[in-house]
């Protein structure tokens, strides 16, 4: 732990009370002098610090930024984000700072944070919006030991852990909008994107990146996404923490990894069933080159959403967009 981190811990440590600075010297080995020099870089940080030449420094506040030693602070995981997280102010997309990471070998796990991204990506070349200290915008690097065509399940797996993450938050009924998509009376307010390294049997690394809306007001959106996008302050009035959610998420992500990796996609399927209420609807999904309408019957066992028609033929999609349409009986 840096001397920096040290000094933030007995701060925290004190809970409201003065700690000393001949404390603080004695106990990390540095002058007054270095004390005030980490002292003005944790206020750089948006810690609000009180300090005086008799009682010493006094944390009156954390910062709200989404620091490693904040996220890593009671973290309950065994290898997602314990030992590599890697944090930026700015940068243009965490994936695309992942996927540089992962190809230099930076280990299963390694999780990368950005307060804002200036080109923040969604699937099929879209952009997220990303404006900054409002949301969470993260990228996981995994190196799973799977066929490559199993992975997909990777992107309704993590769907599940971001939906039962904002549930734990809020009362909203958060659901799922197949492939990728986390709603809140019908807006967006999270998508997943998984991009994956991989030769024919062998799956060099996968990317996941989550963009979460958190505590962005509505008069924030871009007028061309205000309609469909939404957050979780627009929601219910209320800020939160992304420092609790982000770390939440990635305790109940590893937990799910975990069970993908002994027990395949099965145990899923009825939970991701649970979050969903897009079973039953009729829809049309816009795929390449074309476009299927019918009502959705079920996700299979490889994540493959059912659609039947108006013919009652049953087709498999494995990725699309999805738009739902007047409800009426094709059966």
């Amino acid at each position: 732990m840096s001397t920096k981190n040290q000094l933030l811990t007995h701060l925290k440590e004190g809970k409201g009370n003065w700690v000393s600075g001949e404390f603080l010297g004695r106990s990390l080995m540095i002058s007054r002098a270095a004390i005030w020099k980490h002292i003005c870089t944790l206020k750089e940080e948006g810690y609000i610090i009180d300090s005086s030449r008799k009682k010493g420094y006094l944390l009156r506040q954390a910062t709200e930024s989404l620091l490693p030693q904040e996220i890593q602070e009671g973290l309950k995981t065994n290898f997602i984000g314990r030992n590599n997280v890697v944090y930026f102010k700015e940068t243009d997309s965490t994936n695309t700072r992942a996927e540089h990471l992962a190809n230099e070998g930076a280990p299963e796990g390694t999780v990368v944070i950005a307060e804002t991204q200036t080109q923040g990506r969604g699937r099929r070349g879209r952009s997220w919006f990303s404006p900054p200290g409002a949301g969470i915008y993260a990228s996981l690097i995994l190196r799973p030991r799977l066929a490559p065509n199993e992975a997909p399940k990777l992107t309704l797996m993590t769907s599940v852990a971001a939906v039962e993450t904002l549930r734990a938050f809020t009362t909203l009924a958060v659901t799922i909008k197949w492939p990728n998509d986390v709603l809140i009376h019908e807006k967006k307010v999270a998508g997943i994107l998984t991009e994956i390294n991989a030769e024919m049997d062998k799956i060099h690394y996968v990317i996941i990146g989550i963009g979460m809306n958190i505590n962005t007001p509505l008069k924030a959106f871009p007028g061309e996404i205000r309609k469909i996008a939404t957050s979780l302050l627009i929601e219910t009035g209320n800020r939160f923490s992304r420092v609790s959610i982000l770390r939440d998420y990635l305790e109940r992500f590893e937990k799910c990894y975990d069970e993908f990796a002994n027990e395949g996609f099965n145990p899923f399927m009825s939970r991701w069933r649970a979050l969903t209420d897009i079973i039953g609807k009729r829809i049309s999904v816009d795929v390449i080159h074309s476009t299927y309408t019918g009502i959705v019957r079920d996700i299979d066992e490889d994540g493959f959403l059912i659609l039947q028609d108006r013919d009652g033929n049953l087709k498999k999609i494995i990725s699309g967009d999805i738009a739902l349409l007047n409800q009426r009986n094709m059966s």
